[in-house]
């Protein structure tokens, strides 16, 4: 599998990465023995990066990865998340190390490659605002680094366009995570008037400026860019979008719309176009893709490995994307 810089952390990973989160629901709600050859056969596929979160399973993500961890002893890059309660605001440095401390126990590691902020950040005077994040949530995550219980740190980029891109402006970040799929293409493209969806302002041109390592996430919409509303046993039953419809069934049904990609011959089926068309942006350094089972392991990793979406598929999505914007 081809491998990526990420960013400017001299690490580097596959372009396809391994999400251990809840829409998946391998590494949550998987038996033992399916986490255990999931995560053994995504590295003989060449996959090196992992992402998990305290959130994935209240905690269940992060003991069966550890679990699994301890087993195989891979060399990999692990990646996990915080969040900063309202509660916590003011006192942020001792609530994040709580919660690093809580994640390295579950993990059974004593320091972790990645951690990342997994709040929402808002405009300033409301929520979580880039102001803050720049003032106490990356000091108290330079603290960290140099107890040398993390080596990098950076950001979920959700939230308030004009936010993510002052807190990736700062550069001060080393990695963000990017929603980035066919149905919301607006963090590497810039969109016709009207598309319906959140609009990132090209956010993987920001990362790209500022050398940070960028993952790729929601690359196939929690599932609807699979062209069918029917969900594996293992994935969570109901998924909320991220910055694309209203709901689920119509981030299906705009994906169907697609479906002329597969029919002209640009690829086998929607979710090889959703996986080659996020891994032809040069900014973007893995993709994540949160499995259920062996096959979806097996199958993201051979549409991975044809490569990117060519020119002449990229040409016809704009016109794609023409017609959602217009209502066709």
């Amino acid at each position: 599998m081809e491998r990526r810089p990420l960013g400017k952390t001299g690490l580097t990973v596959g372009a396809l990465g391994f999400g251990c989160g809840n829409v998946g629901g391998l590494m949550v709600r998987g038996t033992p023995a399916d986490q255990q050859r999931a995560v053994a056969r995504a590295l003989e596929l060449g996959i090196n990066y992992f992402d998990t979160a305290p959130s994935y399973g209240d905690g269940e993500s992060e003991r069966n990865l550890g679990r699994v961890l301890k087993a195989l002893r891979p060399d990999i890059v692990l990646g996990t998340k915080f969040r900063i309660a309202p509660g916590d605001r003011g006192h942020v440095t001792a609530a994040l190390k709580a919660s690093l401390d809580a994640s390295l126990g579950r993990l059974g590691l004593e320091r972790i490659d990645l951690l990342q902020l997994h709040n929402h950040i808002s405009a300033d005077g409301g929520g979580l605002n880039a102001g803050t994040v720049l003032d106490e949530v990356v000091p108290a995550l330079e603290g960290l680094r140099q107890q040398g219980k993390i080596r990098f740190f950076g950001i979920t980029a959700l939230g308030d366009t004009e936010a993510l891109h002052r807190v990736m402006q700062a550069r001060v970040l080393d990695t963000a995570q990017v929603c980035y799929n066919l149905l919301n293409p607006s963090a590497g493209v810039r969109l016709p008037r009207n598309f319906p969806a959140h609009d990132f302002g090209q956010l993987l041109d920001r990362a790209r400026e500022t050398a940070l390592g960028v993952i790729g996430i929601r690359i196939l919409a929690a599932g609807a860019l699979s062209g069918t509303e029917a969900r594996h046993p293992i994935a969570v039953p109901a998924v909320d979008p991220i910055a694309s419809g209203p709901d689920y069934e119509t981030d299906v049904r705009r994906a169907t719309r697609l479906d002329a990609l597969v029919r002209e011959g640009h690829a086998s089926s929607l979710v090889e176009a959703a996986l080659r068309f996020a891994i032809a942006n040069d900014a973007v350094s893995t993709v994540l893709v949160g499995y259920s089972s062996l096959e979806h392991l097996e199958h993201a990793a051979a549409c991975v490995n044809k490569g990117p979406l060519g020119p002449a598929a990229l040409a016809r999505l704009s016109a794609l994307w023409q017609d959602a914007a217009a209502g066709r």
